[in-house]
C-alpha cells in the first residue's frame, strides 16, 4: 500500500491494528477496510487476515473481491431506480401492477416503487422464492404477487423481496437484464467494471464464502418446506439463495466487488456529477420520518436505533450492511465514505455481531 498522506497515515495504522485484533478474535478470517475523502481521488485501503481458509489458506489483499450481499440494494437497485426516474421510465409513485401486470388484483400490485425502496410496502422480510416459484421468470412474479402482506406504510419492515420486485420492474421497463443495465448505465460510465460487478471472472481473487447454506436451510425447514430446493452454493456464487435462484443477478444481492470498487460507487452519493445534487438529496433523504427506522431509497439512516453507523458519524450519514459481513457508510457532512468488507461466513455461517467493530472503525477514520 502506498503511504497515505497525513492525517490518514495515522488512521491507517490504527485501523490496520483494529482489523488484526478482530481477525485474531475470530470475527472473520479476513477483512479489508477503505475510506474516501471528498475531493480526494485515491482512497486509503488496509487489509488483514486470510481471504480463504479452505481448501487452502490464501492471504487477503487490498484487491480481494467480496460477496457484497445487501449492499446491492442501494448501490444497484437504488441507483438504477434514480436513473429510471430521470429517464421517465418509472417514478417513485409508479405502482407495481402498472409495470408487472401479473400482480394486478394482488396486494403487491397496488404498492409503489417508493414504498418498496423504503421497506414500507408491507412485504414480509424474506421468503424462499426458489420453493414458491416454478421458475425465476413469470413464476417468480406470481410467487411475489401471492405473498401475504401487511398494511402499506404501516411500519418499516426490512424486505429483500421489495428490492427483487423493483429490479424486475426496471428490467420490464427497459427490456434488459439487471446486469446489463447496471453495466451500461453505471459501471461502464464510471469505469469501475473491473472492481465491482455481478459477473465474477474466475481469475479474480475472491474471499471465501460459506460452504453450505446453513442459515437458509434452517429458515426453509421452519416453514415446512424442502431444503433440497435451495440452489446449490458454488465458488463465486452469492450467499443469498434467492439471488442464486435468479442466476446470481438480483435486486437484493449478487453484487461482488473490491473495497475500492464500492468506494467508487459510494462517491456518486457525495460528489455531484454522475448524479445531480437534487438526485442525491432525493435518494438519501429520510423518507420514513415518524417511524423508528429511518430509510431513504435503499439507504438506512444513521438515526435508526441499532444501526452500525455509531456515534462518530453525524445524523446526516446513510449506509447499509450485508449479511456476508459487509458495510458501507457515507457521511456527507464529514465528506467521507467508509467501507468494511469481511468474509465472516467462511467456511460456515457466523451470526456474530460486527456492529461494535464497524462503529470503532468509523471512529478511527473520522
Amino acid at each position: 500500500m502506498d503511504h497515505p498522506a497525513h492525517p490518514d497515515r495515522e488512521a491507517a495504522d490504527r485501523v490496520a491494528a483494529l482489523l488484526r485484533r478482530a481477525v485474531r478474535c475470530g470475527c472473520a478470517p479476513g477483512m479489508v477496510a477503505g475510506w474516501l475523502r471528498a475531493g480526494k481521488r485515491q482512497p486509503v485501503v488496509v487489509a488483514a487476515g486470510r481471504a480463504r481458509l479452505v481448501p487452502i489458506s490464501v492471504p487477503i489483499t487490498e484487491q480481494t473481491w467480496f460477496d457484497l450481499a445487501s449492499l446491492t440494494k442501494p448501490l444497484v437497485t437504488g441507483t438504477l431506480s434514480v436513473l429510471s426516474f430521470r429517464a421517465g421510465e418509472l417514478s417513485p409513485g409508479t405502482r407495481v401492477s402498472e409495470v408487472l401486470s401479473a400482480t394486478a388484483g394482488a396486494p403487491l400490485g397496488d404498492r409503489t416503487v417508493e414504498q418498496l425502496l423504503t421497506h414500507t410496502s408491507g412485504l414480509p422480510a424474506w421468503e424462499p422464492l426458489y420453493c414458491l416459484a416454478g421458475d425465476p421468470g413469470a413464476g417468480l412474479i406470481d410467487a411475489l404477487g401471492g405473498l401475504p402482506m401487511g398494511e402499506a406504510g404501516g411500519e418499516v419492515v426490512y424486505s429483500c423481496l421489495g428490492f427483487i420486485t423493483v429490479a424486475r420492474m426496471i428490467e420490464e421497463v427497459t427490456g434488459r437484464s439487471l446486469g446489463e443495465i447496471f453495466r451500461d448505465r453505471v459501471t461502464d460510465p464510471l469505469g469501475v467494471g473491473d472492481r465491482v460487478s455481478f459477473a465474477l471472472p474466475s481469475a479474480h481473487d475472491v474471499a471465501g464464502g460459506a460452504l453450505h447454506p446453513g442459515v437458509e436451510s434452517d429458515l426453509v425447514q421452519e416453514r415446512g418446506l424442502d431444503p433440497s430446493r435451495i440452489p446449490p452454493m458454488t465458488g463465486g456464487s452469492p450467499d443469498d439463495g434467492n439471488a442464486r435462484f435468479i442466476a446470481g443477478v438480483s435486486g437484493n444481492a449478487g453484487l461482488f466487488g473490491t473495497a475500492v470498487g464500492v468506494l467508487e460507487l459510494a462517491r456518486i452519493y457525495f460528489e455531484p456529477g454522475f448524479l445531480t445534487r437534487e438526485e442525491i438529496a432525493q435518494a438519501t433523504t429520510d423518507r420514513t420520518a415518524g417511524f423508528e427506522q429511518g430509510r431513504g431509497w435503499g439507504w438506512q439512516m444513521a438515526r435508526s436505533p441499532g444501526s452500525s453507523a455509531g456515534p462518530a458519524l453525524t445524523q446526516a450519514a446513510f449506509g447499509h450492511n450485508g449479511f456476508t459481513g459487509t458495510s458501507l457508510w457515507i457521511d456527507p457532512l464529514r465528506g467521507t465514505a467508509m467501507v468494511l468488507l469481511t468474509n465472516r461466513n467462511h467456511p460456515g455461517h457466523r451470526l456474530n455481531d460486527l456492529h461494535p467493530l464497524r462503529r470503532r472503525y468509523h471512529q478511527l477514520v473520522v
